[in-house]
């Protein structure tokens, strides 16, 4: 039965081979305190362990540790880097086992503590969410998946994880809909934003952005190409960026100033963006589920999206999809980060 949930030791699952994990996208940067932690080695070692395609001593580490230690937060992190790798070499069953004994343990902890008491186990069970439902899609039960996102979703709702699990669910279903609003309660720029409900009947590229995204600012470069090639037919670049609140090396800063930071990184490194709309919410980015930076929306003339992809996209990848928007012809989904 999908998604069952079962209590038990930790199972070291010996034959599972998985090529390394591609770091293709950017997920939020912390808050500065929590940045400053170090990664517990557990977790690095696990990971290190899946670059080797060595998942069997991945699990004899943590079965030590745990030994040692417990089942901590960093464990249940790295028993969810499990899982992602798992999913990632296709091994279906051994990501879902893993992902599965995560959620299970981390749904146990919560019983004790809250979800963002730490960093650490809001991420694995996050992680764990994510697994279990794409195991369920990519084994044709895509329905039940989505149904799996919708159901975390309204109970982590008031947590930090709640737009990691939106992310999932829109890849698994926001294509082919209409795009939802976007909330315009401040923005950057000397004009405010137009709904995007005025936009129809213009093919639009929302671009999420951070400012302390590196993979957004390699970006900006072909999005301005886009807008070169494309504006005069309609093209619009909706630009969202939220607050963190901080700005440079991670230094705690006011709304205040960390708006005049934003303004001074898009005057910097997205200079064609003066001219566009940059919406600056937090609300959109769980709307979009952009936990991943940046997040790519294509929505054609009639208002419906027609590509989702979390993570940077180079001019080849994301050109043949704007055009056929243009175009108004329809678009041919591709691979997407995560």
């Amino acid at each position: 039965m999908l998604f069952s949930t079962r209590m038990g030791s930790f199972v070291i699952v010996a034959a599972v081979v998985a090529a390394p994990l591609a770091a293709s996208a950017q997920t939020p940067a912390p808050a500065p305190a929590a940045a400053a932690a170090k990664a517990p080695s557990i977790i690095a070692d696990v990971r290190a362990a899946i670059a080797k395609n060595d998942f069997a001593g991945g699990e004899q580490q943590l079965a030590a540790y745990r030994k040692d230690k417990g089942t901590t937060p960093e464990a249940l992190e790295a028993l969810s880097w499990l899982g992602r790798g798992a999913l990632a070499a296709g091994k279906l069953d051994a990501a879902d086992g893993y992902a599965e004994q995560a959620y299970d343990l981390s749904v146990a902890a919560l019983k004790t503590r809250k979800m963002d008491d730490e960093p650490r186990l809001p991420i694995a069970i996050g992680a764990a969410i994510e697994v279990r439902a794409h195991v369920a899609a990519q084994k044709g039960a895509r329905a039940d998946a989505i149904q799996f996102l919708q159901d975390e979703l309204s109970t982590y709702r008031a947590t930090s994880i709640r737009t990691r699990i939106q992310k999932n669910l829109n890849l698994l279903s926001l294509e082919g809909k209409a795009a939802p609003a976007l909330q315009m309660p401040e923005f950057i720029g000397a004009t405010k934003p137009a709904a995007l409900a005025a936009l129809k009947g213009k093919p639009v590229v929302l671009f999420f952005w951070a400012h302390w995204c590196p993979d957004c600012k390699a970006m900006s470069g072909t999005l301005d190409t886009l807008r070169q090639r494309y504006g005069a037919r309609g093209l619009q670049i909706v630009s969202p960026t939220q607050r963190y609140g901080y700005v440079a090396a991670r230094r705690t800063a006011p709304a205040s100033e960390e708006m005049a930071y934003i303004q001074s990184i898009r005057d910097q490194f997205y200079p064609w963006m003066a001219a566009e709309m940059v919406p600056v919410s937090e609300e959109n980015f769980r709307t979009y589920g952009a936990s991943t930076s940046p997040t790519v929306v294509l929505v054609d003339r009639a208002g419906v999206v027609r590509l989702y992809h979390p993570g940077q996209m180079t001019l080849d990848e994301i050109e043949p999809h704007v055009k056929a928007i243009v175009d108004g012809r329809p678009v041919t989904s591709s691979g997407r980060g995560r």
